[in-house]
Parts: C-alpha cells; structure tokens; sequence
C-alpha cells in the first residue's frame, strides 16, 4: 500500500512527524505529575509523585509538596540517599480518624540531599488519607516545587473552577500543579 500524496505538500508527513516529536519532548508534556490519576473519597490514597526530568538540563536537589486541606495522615516514604522533611500544622477543620479528633497534621513533604540528574526519572511517595469531607468529581491538587542545581520549576499552577484539567498532562497552565479526580465512596 502506498501512503497518500497530496498535491503541492510532498513533506506533510515528515513534517506531522517532526511536529509530534517536538511536542512530546516540550517541557509542557514531563511535568511533575500523580501516577494514580483517580481516588476514592474517604479511603487512603498513595500518591506517587513522577519527577521525569531536572530544570532545563540541571539535576533535581529537592522536591516539596504541599498537603491540601482535608488529606491527613501523611506519611513520606523514605528514599535512600535522600533526606526526608515534614512541616506540620493546623487543619481548617477537626478531622474524624479512627475514633480520634486531628486538627493538626503534616501540612507538607520535603525530600531533599540526593540528585536526581536530568536525565533520569524518579519518584516520591507518600501514604495518605482522603478525608470525606472532600468533594467527589472534583479534582484535588498537591502544588509541587522542584528545586534544582540551577533553577526551579514551580508546578503549582491550579485551573480555575470549571476550567477543567487533564490528567494526560496538559493543562491550560505551563506549570500545572498535579491532581487526583476524587471519586465517591462505592
């Protein structure tokens, strides 16, 4: 079978191919992102932060999360060769857990001390759980900084509401923060 020619475009599909290579090496499709892409409301949620690449060609030193309000008993995985930081602090509200009453907990993650080089892919993790006093079909966000040897990238960008997010990747943003889609309880 022979491809289709079309009159006067004679390098349209070399030049589809080289389009399709460029976006999907742009900066805007490797953004910091969640691997599990959808949770249950009131259920405990591993959230697997993907780092597949530094800041424009620097290693990444250090990576902090922000904890949303109503995500509680937060707890970082440690990962060797890098240390391992909690910042704790008060909920909006008082959070039912197991029979007990949390108005406070880990309000964010911080790994940092390894380098994690350009050219390599990791990931953080960390242990949770979705309270149900959040909104199911909704989108719930964790703000990501990414420090690196030279430079930052800040993937904390947030749509606003009804503005809609992908979980592929893309966002209205150039820096989107990455986020979960909260199903309901079964």
């Amino acid at each position: 079978m022979r491809p289709i020619s079309i009159p006067g475009r004679p390098n349209m599909k070399r030049s589809c191919l080289f389009l399709v290579a460029a976006l999907a090496a742009s900066p805007a499709a490797a953004h910091v992102s969640l691997e599990t892409k959808q949770a249950t409301v009131g259920a405990s949620y591993k959230a697997v932060f993907t780092v597949p690449h530094g800041c424009a060609g620097s290693p990444t030193v250090k990576i902090r999360v922000q904890v949303p309000e109503g995500v509680i008993a937060v707890k970082p995985m440690p990962k060797a060769g890098w240390n391992v930081d909690v910042v704790e602090g008060k909920y909006a509200v008082e959070y039912d857990y197991h029979g007990n009453k949390l108005s406070s907990g880990v309000k964010e993650v911080a790994w940092s001390g390894g380098k994690l080089p350009d050219k390599h892919y990791d990931e953080f993790v960390m242990h949770t759980v979705l309270t149900d006093k959040l909104k199911p079909n909704t989108t719930l966000y964790f703000p990501v900084v990414q420090e690196c040897e030279t430079g930052v990238s800040r993937w904390i960008e947030i749509p606003t509401e009804g503005a809609g997010h992908s979980h592929q990747g893309k966002s209205e943003g150039k820096s989107p923060a990455p986020g979960v889609k909260l199903l309901p309880k079964s």
